[in-house]
């Protein structure tokens, strides 16, 4: 409710502002008019950008910077919570964590948007609409609902005990060999991977439908012509199709991509960070709640945040380059 209520107030108090700064400029002469006009709609923007963005990250970036000894004590530390963070194993472990997702799930999630998006696109009218559905589904659900679905997937039950679990069933029945606790098995960290399949799973609708409207756009005489020229399928949609939704793939791609580097309900939900599946996003969650440490917990964020900034620059200068070409 306090969330809610600064939200309402903040649109509020902006409205006021774009009330009194639109009567001060109506009372100015043309000339001055035209000059304050736009400064009308933007006072608002900022404000609210000033209130609920940088302020709030002012205040982690200060708060990151104090430290909290044994006895819950607050003093000026400086980068101590950096360097006890960035000297610590388990920490470095857990940025490992991220990089692969960052490495692994965007890429796979597009892959896979873009697979069943030209799979879709050769069926029927009906059977596409009823194929995208089902693989658009699972994006509804939440990252919680999502990761204790998946648990009950990867469940372990003792060698000699009904396994219950679909994947140790089919693992079981095929290979005859014991049962595998998935979860709890971070040899080569193929816990971390089977809980990326999930972040997989839930946006890969997403990205197909993005890429399949891409696709859609293409202009059906480059394709025509590609063939004539005597290309093959394959070559026509990698040298025609391809080039031509890059834009799509490289949103699609971004937006993911910052998805995964602030995940924490499904590793939450499937394994709370053990077994050496932690995450940034958990490992702020479990300064601040669990150790009660919010200048380790803020700094958990602004190392975040500025693994965040390449990305948003990134996706700035291809918004602007996509316009360029407009």
């Amino acid at each position: 409710m306090s969330v809610l209520a600064s939200v309402i107030g903040g649109l509020v108090i902006s409205y006021l502002i774009y009330l009194g700064l639109n009567f001060v400029v109506e009372k100015t002469n043309t000339k001055w008019k035209a000059r304050l006009l736009p400064y009308v709609f933007l006072g608002p923007v900022l404000l609210l950008l000033a209130v609920f963005i940088l302020a709030p990250t002012a205040l982690t970036v200060f708060q990151s910077l104090i430290h909290y000894d044994s006895f819950g004590l607050q003093t000026f530390g400086g980068v101590t919570n950096y360097v006890q963070l960035l000297s610590s194993g388990p920490f470095l472990q857990t940025l490992l964590n991220n990089l692969l997702w960052i490495i692994f799930v965007p890429a796979l999630t597009v892959i896979v948007g873009l697979f069943v998006a030209t799979l879709a696109d050769r069926l029927g009218p009906n059977r596409e609409k009823l194929f995208k559905t089902l693989i658009f589904i699972p994006f509804a659900i939440s990252g919680i609902a999502a990761g204790t679905m998946w648990s009950f997937v990867y469940f372990y039950n003792s060698p000699g005990q009904p396994q219950i679990g679909l994947l140790n069933a089919i693992f079981t029945g095929i290979s005859g060999a014991d049962p595998v606790s998935w979860l709890a098995t971070p040899d080569f960290r193929l816990n971390s991977f089977l809980i990326m399949a999930v972040m997989i799973w839930l946006n890969a609708g997403y990205a197909m439908v993005l890429l399949s409207a891409a696709i859609k756009g293409v202009p059906e005489e480059t394709i025509e012509a590609a063939r004539i020229d005597g290309a093959t399928e394959q070559q026509a949609f990698f040298r025609v199709i391809m080039p031509q939704i890059r834009a799509t793939i490289v949103a699609v791609f971004i937006t993911v991509l910052i998805s995964v580097m602030k995940v924490f309900d499904i590793v939450l939900a499937m394994t709370t960070g053990q077994y050496n599946t932690n995450v940034l996003g958990l490992e702020f969650y479990n300064q601040l709640f669990s150790f009660q440490n919010q200048g380790k917990a803020s700094a958990v964020v602004v190392i975040l945040l500025v693994a965040v900034i390449p990305v948003i620059i990134y996706q700035i200068r291809s918004y602007r380059e996509q316009e360029a070409l407009r």
